[in-house]
């Protein structure tokens, strides 16, 4: 695997950041093998579904008590593991903010674009090997990532009404770690349904770990009834608990939307840029986007400074397809994987690069598998109708 591109120097305040420069004619050709996608690239009909499932990134201490615990159900596959006083070891949500020992305070990239001629896991065993997956050129991804946003964009646009639902249907497995055992160890996968208020007023549903669990924040006439007050499902959505409707308002301008990502997640995460690429990766899983957006934040994670392609990376499904990759402070490669014909998001993993006293290189810590994807008129449903 080659070495992740270290983040370039920054430029005096009165001086735009560099975008990247135009892939060589030899990085394309590169980038092409290792697609190998055929000349007819269209995409099956049941592939009108749409979109990049807005997936699960979170590593829990406890799986049993973790199945009641979230509103929305969001997760991240990114984590950090940070010494205790006692010499053990806590796993830390990136989602939740603040700096971790050792790390830099943030710097402001907020300036940062997406080119504007275009963007830049273990397998379902559980065996929890990650190796095999090399690196190529932050280049090669921005080509990568401009002909995956192309084929998204070519997606019909689906016809969605405010009372209805996101269905996401997942094979998910991730790490879990104690106080007596500091080794991280891979789960295995299990299955993960999930249903989302198109707008937030009505409460959801997840189906994970043989438990139902109301997404809601108040809601006393039970799942998918209005509440005539107020919101109940999701009242204020933002970019880490987004709705359709809010992806539906986002710039589809790739500079313009890189930039407020940086701007509405300042402070959040160990740095800037670890944050962007996870907050993309989190709005193309486990929700539903239209398909100019879907494309503006695949050309706007080419803007990211770090973003490589793995030529082989496995979901939990077991499927295998090419991955774009960032690796971030603690030393996971977050992956997401696509398919290398189609193109279409197949799922997501978190691979060690390095050895630490809670995992070895290699090691894969989490991994996800997107099945199915639709709108339904009631949570409980499926896009077929049946439950």
């Amino acid at each position: 695997m080659s070495t992740t591109p270290s983040r370039p120097t920054q430029p005096e305040p009165t001086q735009p950041e560099p975008t990247q420069p135009e892939p060589t004619p030899a990085e394309r050709d590169e980038i092409a093998r290792l697609l190998q996608v055929p000349s007819d690239r269209d995409l099956p009909v049941h592939r009108h579904e749409i979109l990049k499932a807005h997936l699960l990134r979170e590593i829990r201490h406890d799986t049993t008590s973790a199945a009641a615990e979230p509103r929305r159900g969001v997760r991240r596959l990114t984590l950090a593991a940070v010494p205790l006083a006692a010499g053990a070891l806590a796993v830390t949500l990136l989602a939740t903010g603040g700096l971790l020992d050792g790390q830099q305070p943030p710097v402001d990239r907020r300036a940062a674009a997406a080119p504007s001629s275009g963007a830049g896991s273990g397998s379902g065993s559980g065996s929890g090997s990650g190796s095999g997956g090399k690196g190529t050129a932050a280049t090669s991804a921005a080509v990568l990532l401009d002909r995956i946003a192309t084929v998204a964009a070519s997606r019909p646009a689906p016809t969605v009404r405010d009372d209805q639902f996101v269905y996401i249907a997942s094979t998910v497995a991730y790490s879990s770690q104690s106080d007596s055992d500091i080794v991280m160890r891979l789960a295995k996968p299990h299955s993960r349904r999930i249903w989302l208020s198109v707008d937030g007023s009505r409460p959801g549903l997840l189906r994970e770990y043989d438990k139902n669990i109301e997404l809601a924040d108040h809601h006393p006439e039970g799942i998918g009834a209005p509440v005539p007050e107020r919101p109940a499902g999701n009242p204020d959505p933002t970019l880490n608990s987004p709705t359709y409707r809010l992806l539906e308002a986002l710039p589809t301008d790739p500079g313009v939307l890189l930039k407020k990502i940086y701007d509405d997640t300042e402070g959040s995460g160990p740095n800037p840029d670890q944050e962007a690429f996870v907050t993309i990766g989190d709005l193309l899983r486990e929700q539903l986007a239209p398909p100019k957006v879907s494309a503006a934040l695949y050309k706007a994670a080419a803007g990211i400074p770090g973003v490589t392609v793995v030529d082989d990376a496995v979901d939990a499904a077991g499927r295998h397809g090419i991955a774009v990759a960032r690796v971030h402070d603690d030393g996971i490669r977050t992956e997401w994987i696509f398919d290398r014909k189609t193109l279409e998001f197949l799922g997501e993993r978190g691979v060690m690069v390095k050895d630490t006293p809670w995992a070895k290189a290699g090691q894969v810590t989490a991994t996800t598998a997107v099945l199915t994807r639709g709108v339904t008129d009631k949570p409980g449903e499926t896009p077929d109708h049946s439950g």
